[in-house]
């Protein structure tokens, strides 16, 4: 059975939800300000795979996530860059959407923005104040933490603790140094809304309750966030939320660990990020997914160049060992006996497929997951090693039921072993690669082909086939130019005793 860990008890649970066989999860999306870094990675990567595995084990997601499109920040930056709120931050919206877009992200199935949702934040606020849990004060209305029991315990903070230690700037309309903001009075120059109290805006917190109970209800499932978000923010939003309802407002509080540099935690106020965008342009997006899943999700991860090179060095093996199967199942049969060589990888298969669902039913434990694969294709290297380079009848069944294993366990975590063959097909790509063909003499088709898959294939078959030409008479220097221009271009060629392929780095 799932377990999860959950910040609220502080232990992995047994996974129960409201209703059975559904899941709501909500997710705190970004302030639309600048590009996403790679810590927003870490963080939506990491409900991605979350949500895969849920739906991949019979559940039906309803997975929520938010844009908080008016806050400080955002206001900050627009004044500072003399740009209207409004467009930046649908520009930076947009940016979200392309960068996760390219990461393979599945999309939420809604996408609220604070600024659409304000009719909802009043009601809620307005509420809080009937019951006397918050209260109004010169155009801003506080929550009166006092007035919520429990308060501080998804944290693990005190409130005698918090109050001593409250790092807030002193506000003596306050009752006290903890209370917070769920409608802020309109400044000068700020954009504003009508309320009750006078024009203002809401605070930060009111937006994720209101949001998360209209599309979920006032009780879900999930709420997931980064670790920083844990206090004030998701504290917060479980004082306002049950300070309304009376009842419980979560059942499972899932935070995922921090990104570091230098073991500094990746921020854009310490100036330490790595836009998503910047990686992207030097390691594929599948590079990127396997490194952030090489952790579990819940424990820091150091970021470095180097260890994404060692995660793409491990996904160039799952890769190789699909297009190892590929090619045994492109031969011709084999007419030797069947001596039963590759029976034990249907046994690998299956022992694969169990630790690896035993690992993920495991509080989401990705590098066990991702450890049940490499054992698989470990066996595959070992035991295909065995049986010959030809496979008999009996061996072909095995063979396609254990590639098709291999593609949909990694499905399940959100990589395709199968993008590195497809590539960067465009048309700029066609062009560069049939200059080098040129370049080295090489001739190519003679009716040019217009879409840009079938020229790259076409050029680079031509170059395997000239280098392997090249080698057959010696001139290795021209074979070997051909390679590294291709391995230039992203192209790898691998030689194998049945030939040379080629796949895309």
């Amino acid at each position: 059975m799932l377990q999860i860990y959950n910040t609220l008890t502080r232990k992995k649970e047994p996974f129960v939800t409201r209703d059975p066989g559904r899941v709501g999860m909500y997710v705190c999306g970004i302030n639309p300000y600048d590009y996403s870094h790679i810590g927003h990675a870490r963080s939506y990567i990491a409900f991605d795979v979350i949500r895969r595995w849920l739906e991949f084990s019979g559940y039906e997601v309803t997975h929520i996530q938010n844009f908080t499109d008016i806050e400080d920040n955002i206001l900050q930056r627009a004044a500072e860059s003399g740009r209207d709120w409004r467009e930046m931050v649908g520009e930076f919206t947009q940016a979200y959407f392309e960068d996760f877009d390219a990461l393979g992200v599945l999309r939420a199935h809604r996408y609220p923005h604070a600024t659409e949702h304000i009719p909802e934040m009043l009601g809620l606020v307005n509420n809080l104040v009937e019951k006397g849990v918050a209260y109004p004060v010169e155009g801003d209305v506080y929550l009166e933490v006092s007035k919520v029991p429990g308060y501080g315990r998804l944290s693990g903070r005190r409130l005698d603790e918090l109050q001593a230690g409250a790092r807030v700037e002193v506000d003596e309309r306050k009752r006290s140094p903890l209370d917070f903001a769920l409608w802020k009075a309109a400044k000068p120059g700020e954009p504003s809304w009508d309320s009750p109290w006078g024009p203002g805006r809401p605070g930060w917190h009111i937006e994720c309750s209101a949001m998360s109970a209209k599309y979920l209800g006032e009780g879900f499932d999930i709420h997931g966030g980064g670790q920083d978000l844990i206090f004030p923010h998701h504290e917060n939003e479980i004082a306002q939320s049950e300070g309304a309802t009376g009842h419980p407002f979560v059942r499972y509080w899932v935070h995922n660990g921090w990104v570091t540099v230098n073991r500094e935690k990746m921020s854009k106020s310490l100036g330490n990020f790595f836009t998503i965008r910047e990686v992207l342009a030097k390691f594929r997006p599948e590079v990127v997914r396997l490194f952030l899943l090489m952790t579990h999700y819940r424990s820091a991860i150091e970021f470095s160049d180097a260890a994404l090179e060692q995660a793409r060095g491990a996904l160039e093996r799952l890769e190789i060992a699909v297009q190892h199967m590929d090619r045994l199942l492109s031969l011709p049969t084999g007419s030797e006996p069947p001596g039963g060589a590759l029976a034990g990888l249907a046994d690998a298969a299956g022992q694969c497929e169990a630790a690896f669902r035993e690992a993920m039913d495991d509080d989401f434990n990705t590098p066990r997951a991702i450890s049940a694969l490499f054992d698989l294709v470990a066996e595959l290297n070992r035991l295909t090693t065995v049986a010959g380079s030809t496979p008999t009848a009996e061996d072909r069944p095995i063979l396609e039921n254990v590639r098709g294993l291999l593609l949909r366990l990694a499905a399940a975590l959100g990589i395709n072993l199968e993008a590195g063959r497809r590539g960067p097909y465009s048309e700029e790509m066609a062009q560069r690669i049939g200059g080098v063909a040129r370049e080295l003499g090489v001739e190519l088709p003679e009716s040019p082909v217009s879409a840009a898959e079938a020229a790259i294939s076409a050029a680079v078959d031509a170059l395997v086939r000239a280098r392997d030409a090249a080698r057959s008479e010696k001139q290795y220097q021209r074979s070997d130019a051909i390679r590294s221009r291709l391995r230039d271009l992203g192209v790898i060629l691998e030689d194998h005793p049945e030939g040379t392929t080629w796949r895309w780095a």
